[in-house]
């Protein structure tokens, strides 16, 4: 079997992210492991290590892009540096396929690495996947508008993680590109893991109930009311809950919390990259978002058997299935999230069912039923029989 000449076994493919902890880092990471434990060679490309990349491995390559400064720029230019980092990799590591995740900039950096290659007579298919704020708030700046229309459309692919996403794509946006959805996923076996008993009698001594939330603390997670639920619950039920994560919204929060008669029973862990070790001991996960595209941090705990309360915006709903593996209300409503979370907490028969739903519920998005549907993208956009 032969592409652009070459014997294929297994792709060569660059997968260009954010390295943080946001979504769209945590997938196009998680995505290029599963990749490479299949036998995919993967170079990532961005401007640190990823967070949710550690260890080696001998099929996964890590690619720095460098941004020089220099006094005549007030801002570097990183997306030129970046195109400038993928046509390097492409050429010299005979890559197949670009994937970039997060629009801005990554497709349109990858755009002009398209062109710049096309002119040296290598032809590199783009998939872009879309995430969320990247469309929904980012892009939708009329400062960027044009560039991530033009992005979206000159991409051979372009993928969304959610139908809410696409749907917001095509309201916001004036494109004719097919958008296809393919779900974010988890890894079920590494999350579903028994709770470690002592670091749960650590945080909740006298067997209270604990009640995690993870995100990166900016306004649209609307922490705030995060912690007006958990006020309100902890009236009925003893517990504690932990906030995980950082971001511009938690001073506020934090100083909320300390002028709160219940501040000693709220916990700021800041950010982590072992989810997996701390999911397995709550008992409940709360996401009170403005609008999630997807809601990745929901669908890991419910991996780890943890019941979700959540509101009803945005790519939500697709996971969270209302009084069935947790309960959504509607944004802003703290009082029907804290009757919800009560509900589910108050009978332990109640707690156990929905903990079973919750992990039933992740294991339809589990990353063995995923990745092949990327594996069947890529091998169509470069060429190879669909298998």
């Amino acid at each position: 079997m032969h592409v652009n000449g070459r014997q294929i076994t297994f792709m060569n493919i660059a997968i260009v992210c954010y390295p943080t902890f946001g979504g769209s880092g945590v997938l196009a990471t998680e995505l290029g492991k599963a990749l490479a434990e299949k036998g995919h060679n993967i170079h990532f490309i961005t401007y640190q290590q990823p967070v949710r990349l550690s260890g080696f491995h001998a099929n996964i390559f890590y690619h720095e892009v460098r941004v020089p400064t220099y006094p005549l720029f007030d801002f570097p230019p990183y997306e030129t540096a970046l195109a400038s980092t993928m046509v390097d990799v492409v050429k010299n590591n005979n890559i197949d396929l670009l994937h970039v995740h997060y629009a801005i900039p990554h497709a349109s950096a990858a755009y002009m690495a398209k062109q710049i290659l096309a002119k040296e007579n290598k032809i590199i298919p783009v998939i872009t996947t879309l995430h969320g704020t990247d469309i929904t708030l980012v892009g939708r700046d009329k400062t960027y508008s044009p560039v991530v229309t033009f992005s979206m459309e000159e991409s051979d692919i372009l993928t969304a993680v959610s139908y809410n996403l696409k749907e917001e794509t095509y309201r916001n946006f004036t494109i004719d590109k097919p958008i296809e959805v393919i779900h974010n996923f988890v890894d079920v076996q590494r999350f579903h893991r028994k709770p470690v008993d002592a670091f749960k009698k650590l945080i909740a001594p006298d067997n209270e109930k604990i009640i995690v939330h993870a995100s990166n603390f900016r306004k649209v997670k609307r922490v705030m009311d995060v912690v007006k639920t958990f006020l309100l619950l902890n009236k009925k039920i003893p517990a504690k809950l932990l906030l995980i994560g950082d971001g511009p919204e938690r001073p506020e929060i934090e100083a909320f919390t300390r002028s709160c008669d219940d501040c000693a029973e709220i916990k700021f862990l800041g950010k982590q990259e072992q989810m997996e070790d701390i999911l397995p001991i709550a008992d409940l996960f709360l996401l009170t978002s403005e609008y999630e595209s997807f809601g990745l941090a929901a669908l890991e705990a419910m991996a780890s058997e943890v019941p979700v309360i959540s509101t009803n915006a945005g790519g939500l709903p697709e996971i969270n299935i209302d009084g069935y593996c947790g309960y959504m209300s509607n944004v802003g409503d703290v009082d029907d999230m804290s009757n919800n979370a009560i509900k589910i907490l108050q009978d332990e028969k109640t707690h156990q069912q929905f903990k079973a739903n919750a992990l039933a519920q992740a294991k339809k998005f589990d990353i063995h039923n995923i990745v092949p549907q990327y594996e069947k993208l890529y091998e169509s956009v470069i060429g190879l029989p669909v298998v």
